[in-house]
């Protein structure tokens, strides 16, 4: 797992997944990275460790570096799934998460109907309901990993 140990959201994310690992019964390898040049010395521990697959937790940093990400575990030859889409648009294997664009669509109506006079405390508070799974198939053939037809059949969007 690929944290961002300056990110308080980062630190509970990390909690929440080891706690499910050890659930779980997984064993799980913790990567702490917090500016883009710690990137690529995290990627080379990840590789050291022998891991199998990398998530990379959602963080503002991670998805403004998302290419040298992709770049790094794709050239380390390591597979990697995220929360958010766009870093499978820009090289990834997998993301299971919300659809940013639609919350940032949400989040401009709300600031619609606030200059329109609502206020914000009547407002209701929304979270997104939608997982979209999306999968780089090109990714995928490039590390050598076929990727289940089952899989493939509930992907919200495969890329080729």
């Amino acid at each position: 797992m690929l944290t961002n140990y300056e990110n308080p959201f980062g630190i509970q994310q990390m909690k929440e997944v080891e706690s499910i690992a050890a659930k779980l019964g997984i064993n799980l390898a913790t990567v702490k990275a917090s500016t883009a040049d710690e990137i690529g010395p995290a990627i080379r521990t990840f590789v050291g460790e022998r891991v199998s697959i990398v998530l990379v937790l959602r963080d503002a940093l991670f998805l403004a570096i998302r290419q040298k990400i992709a770049a790094f575990a794709l050239a380390s030859r390591i597979p990697t799934i995220y929360g958010y889409r766009e870093h499978v648009e820009s090289g990834g294997l997998i993301s299971y998460g919300i659809d940013l664009r639609e919350s940032y669509i949400r989040a401009a109506s709300y600031v619609d109907r606030i200059l329109k006079g609502e206020k914000p405390a009547d407002l209701p508070i929304e979270f997104p309901t939608k997982l979209e799974l999306v999968i780089n198939l090109t990714t995928s053939k490039a590390l050598g990993l076929e990727v289940p037809l089952f899989l493939q059949q509930r992907a919200a969007e495969i890329i080729e």
